[in-house]
């Protein structure tokens, strides 16, 4: 998979993909993930990519030209269709069926937006589609673009080495994970449930299986009205 992430702050991703699944899957040649300056495809002396808001309002917008210029670039440097992400608080709500959906991409190209919003037109020219991570506002697309990254990533064939984990993860099977445990058996009079010692691996199953739906009952009953 091929993963492009336009930006005006570049230098925000190189620690984050050093480290962890990240760092394994693009060694590994999983992902190739590059990381454009967006000021790379501006044209004046100050390589600008924001202005000030046409009918007044606070803060500024993202220029068109280099978006799009941007855009069309990666797009014409071949390889499979690129689908193109608009980091932004106005986009659908990732969820876990959106990154399983985005993990079947061949290649994706992610757009940090910033200030108050992008140019309009280019969503209107490139078709890019908006995707946000949740309801409250952040200073920008950077943190978000890191998020879908690490999401989709560690769903790729490879990426990590027990696929079952993905498989139970929290979300994947609409419900939250079941709790875990580790030794030491007992701390601080708190012993780790007894079916988990006993070796019944069916007896464990029905537990987890039980203790998931009651934990999204209490946490989040919301997901059982989707996944009842």
């Amino acid at each position: 998979m091929r993963i492009d992430i336009i930006t005006i702050f570049p230098e925000m991703f190189r620690a984050v993909f050093e480290f962890g699944i990240l760092r394994r899957a693009s060694a590994a040649g999983i992902v190739e993930i590059q990381v454009r300056d967006l000021r790379d495809w501006t044209r004046d002396r100050h390589r600008t990519t924001d202005d000030a808001p046409y009918g007044g309002g606070p803060g500024m917008v993202m220029k068109v030209e280099p978006l799009v210029a941007a855009v069309e670039s990666i797009r014409d440097e071949g390889g499979p269709e690129a689908r193109l992400v608009l980091l932004s608080p106005r986009g659908a709500a990732l969820d876990q069926p959106k990154v399983e959906e985005l993990a079947g991409s061949e290649h994706l190209v992610l757009v940090a937006g910033r200030y108050e919003g992008v140019d309009e037109r280019f969503i209107d020219i490139t078709g890019a589609e908006e995707l946000s991570i949740g309801d409250y506002v952040l200073s920008g697309g950077e943190i978000p673009a890191m998020v879908v990254v690490d999401a989709v990533v560690r769903l790729l064939p490879g990426a990590i080495s027990d696929p079952q984990s993905a498989e139970e993860d929290s979300f994947s099977q609409g419900i939250l994970d079941y709790p875990h445990y580790t030794r030491p058996r007992e701390f601080r009079g708190m012993r780790v449930p007894e079916v988990l010692l006993s070796g019944d691996h069916a007896a464990v199953r029905e537990w987890r299986r039980k203790k998931a739906y009651a934990d999204t009952l209490s946490r989040r009953p919301e997901l059982l009205r989707e996944h009842p």
